[in-house]
């Protein structure tokens, strides 16, 4: 007796299709989005604000954020690309010739989607957390030595918005600082301070520059009354700035937003939710968009499904926004726009089969 394969033929072939299109996809638009973010961080890292050592972390960390939030659409023009192409090259038509409907296109697309929906959930619920986690530590340590970053042999370093100048000749490589110039603005005051040697320690009570041979004007611009001091030793405390580790949001674990009462924690999880099941529903109703006429070329409803993908993202933005505003209540809010998404798949699915389709099985169903 012949037994059916449970994995054939066609279904590795659109499995291997839809993967190699998914993992182009993912990443074209990985690059995009993480280069354009990437600029905001070198303003920031140019500003001071962010250690020039950190840089390559940050863009790993929000290489891994960006591609969690590009899950559903990824699958959903991967789904629309691939299936539209074998629309195009009529090898639709000799699917349905062999046998093959619309339950074979669905079991072919979720053999392949369910275990990158799997992936995304993961991704969203935990390793998208810890990420933000990391980039909020980097932050805060880089908050912490703001005062000291970047000084480098022979070129002026600002810091506090230009309160703060400093200039050193040389650096040993015990890490002595050779002729060192130092400027600090502090309430119109202006002191400047140059010595022979120079070093930075971290004391009990902060972080110094430590200055030896060297000497102190300080006074007013414009003023005569200035102090000229000359020194053996003097130490210079530099003001770090308190950083206090303060997770946002998105850094929060899964446990922590389940168990908390409060409206924006319970809408962030909505958010994270949203990404898995956004592309789950994507994937449902990318099957029937996918159908197109010969003529209509590989990207025929690609139009149309990125009109349904930005509505729905807007929609979602927009209840979790009603939510936060307690417009609407919380399972309204997680609930209406995916239930809308749902409807118009099934309403795409009706007319893809047809109505005579659905009118017969519902008549077989009934006759039983």
């Amino acid at each position: 007796m012949y037994k059916k394969k449970w994995f054939t033929v066609l279904d590795r072939l659109i499995v291997y299709e839809l993967f190699k299109t998914l993992v182009s996809v993912l990443l074209v638009l990985v690059v995009i989005i993480v280069s354009r973010g990437f600029i905001r961080i070198l303003d920031q890292a140019i500003a001071g604000m962010i250690p020039n050592d950190a840089l390559l972390s940050i863009l790993a960390y929000k290489t891994i954020t960006t591609t969690a939030e590009l899950f559903p659409p990824a699958v959903f023009m991967t789904i629309l690309m691939v299936l539209g192409r074998m629309y195009r090259d009529q090898e639709m038509s000799a699917i349905s010739s062999a046998g093959g409907g619309v339950v074979t296109l669905y079991k072919a697309v979720f053999m392949m989607i369910i275990p990158v929906v799997f992936l995304g959930a993961v991704f969203a619920l935990y390793i998208t957390p810890w990420a933000e986690a990391q980039v909020d530590l980097v932050m805060k340590k880089g908050e912490e030595s703001a005062d000291i970053r970047g000084i480098t042999a022979g070129k002026f370093t600002q810091y506090r918005q230009g309160d703060l100048v400093f200039y050193i000749e040389k650096v040993t490589n015990d890490g002595t600082l050779q002729n060192v110039f130092l400027q600090n603005n502090e309430h119109g005051n202006v002191a400047i301070i140059s010595a022979k040697n120079a070093v930075i320690k971290d004391l009990d009570d902060g972080r110094y520059i430590i200055f030896s041979n060297g000497e102190q004007v300080k006074g007013q611009p414009g003023q005569l009354d200035y102090v000229i001091e000359k020194f053996d030793d003097y130490a210079f405390r530099i003001e770090a700035k308190t950083a206090v580790l303060k997770f946002n949001r998105h850094a929060l674990t899964i446990d922590t937003l389940v168990d908390s009462d409060v409206v924006l924690d319970k809408t962030e999880l909505l958010r994270r939710i949203a990404i898995p099941l956004g592309a789950l529903l994507l994937a449902f109703i990318g099957v029937p968009i996918a159908q197109i006429s010969p003529r209509g070329g590989v990207y025929g409803n690609m139009l149309m499904g990125f009109l349904i993908y930005f509505s729905y993202g807007n929609f979602v933005r927009v209840s979790q926004s009603w939510v936060e505003n307690n417009t609407i209540p919380l399972w309204l809010g997680a609930a209406m726009v995916n239930f809308i998404l749902f409807l118009l798949g099934v309403i795409l699915l009706i007319r893809l089969c047809g109505w005579q389709w659905l009118l017969l099985n519902i008549k077989a169903k009934v006759m039983k």
